[in-house]
């Protein structure tokens, strides 16, 4: 039943999609393909009791697995299980980061308006050289559970059967779009809006472009600046990377208001994550223009940004409205419960 309404749900929204007034503003994108838009290389290595799977042209992974023993245990109230631990990498959501307010490019609907107000985004160049260009984007979330709207794997019981769904709209949250109200979050900010703090971040930076970010740096997100404020402001010359920071702040965002649980932390399920785990998450552009790759958090757009966000261009490639794949490292204990 719950599968049905799920296919309900993604048919009716792609439809709303087909027939969607997108005249006002630069909103054309189609509904995301769950085939051809996804970057299925991605979901490597698939790792079992800790060694890697090799299959050509798989993802390098240096994420370390919570468990490095061959067989796992867990234990509930009611039961038990005993397997082998295994991992993979899973397109499980999505994000929008767009300069007009509620377009939606990942299902091609624009429930805005030529008038965006004073939710409106974009980048904004500073001729005082004193002060950093500025960029501020809105940020949406959708629930992707691609392998059962596909039908595939889900007799794999790591997977867990989910509807498609818009689950966070940051135009109606006044923490995304004011700095200060955003402390009442995170109110440690206070702790690492200092020189030495960011001064860290060279390290996470490094790291990010070599393999994975530094999850102790927590504060930090390699090349594209630091993760506060967790709003949509970001202080980037480079509008690509500052899209995709604030479509990785929303993991640090929904995380701390325990809407998003790491499922990469403990083989046994997934665990709250006040302090986001950067380096247990992927991200893949997706719109306007595809990415071959997906990249870990921090990894400098000069590896991977070139040409994905045209300048001129109609339809589907008209720019300055993101969409990104987000993939998270899946780890569960497959094995027998008596």
């Amino acid at each position: 039943m719950l599968k049905k309404i799920s296919i309900l749900l993604f048919l009716g929204v792609f439809l709303l999609s087909v027939f969607a007034d997108t005249a006002e503003g630069k909103c054309k994108n189609k509904f995301l393909n769950p085939i051809n838009d996804v970057c299925w290389n991605c979901i490597f290595p698939f790792k079992i009791s800790g060694r890697t799977v090799k299959l050509a042209n798989d993802m390098s992974d240096f994420a370390a697995d919570p468990v490095q023993s061959r067989i796992c245990l867990c234990k509930s109230d009611l039961s038990a299980t005993v397997g082998v631990p295994v991992s993979f990498w899973e397109p499980a959501r999505l994000a929008d980061t767009v300069k007009d307010p509620y377009c939606l490019p990942s299902i091609g609907i624009n429930m805005g308006s030529a008038d965006t107000g004073f939710l409106g985004g974009g980048h904004t160049e500073k001729s005082n050289a004193t002060e950093q260009d500025s960029t501020f984007a809105q940020a949406h979330w959708y629930i992707f559970a691609v392998w059962d709207m596909l039908d595939i794997f889900m007799d794999f019981p790591c997977l867990a059967s989910e509807t498609f769904d818009i689950a966070y709209i940051t135009e109606l949250d006044p923490l995304w779009n004011d700095d200060i109200l955003a402390a009442l979050i995170s109110p440690e900010v206070l702790l690492f809006s200092n020189p030495i703090a960011q001064l860290a971040c060279v390290a996470d930076s490094v790291a990010a472009n070599i393999g994975f970010p530094q999850d102790a740096l927590f504060w930090c997100a390699g090349s594209w600046g630091s993760a506060y404020p967790i709003t949509g402001h970001v202080n980037s010359s480079n509008y690509i990377q500052a899209n995709s920071l604030a479509a990785s702040r929303m993991v640090f965002k929904l995380g701390r208001e325990g809407l998003l649980w790491d499922p990469g932390v403990n083989v046994c399920g997934s665990v709250y994550s006040p302090i986001w785990n950067k380096s247990n998450y992927r991200i893949q552009v997706s719109k306007p223009v595809k990415g071959s790759t997906c990249e870990p958090i921090g990894r400098s757009s000069l590896i991977w940004g070139a040409m994905k966000n045209p300048p001129f261009g109609a339809g589907e490639n008209s720019g300055d409205n993101f969409a990104w794949v987000m993939f998270r490292k899946k780890v569960c204990c497959v094995g027998y419960t008596p």
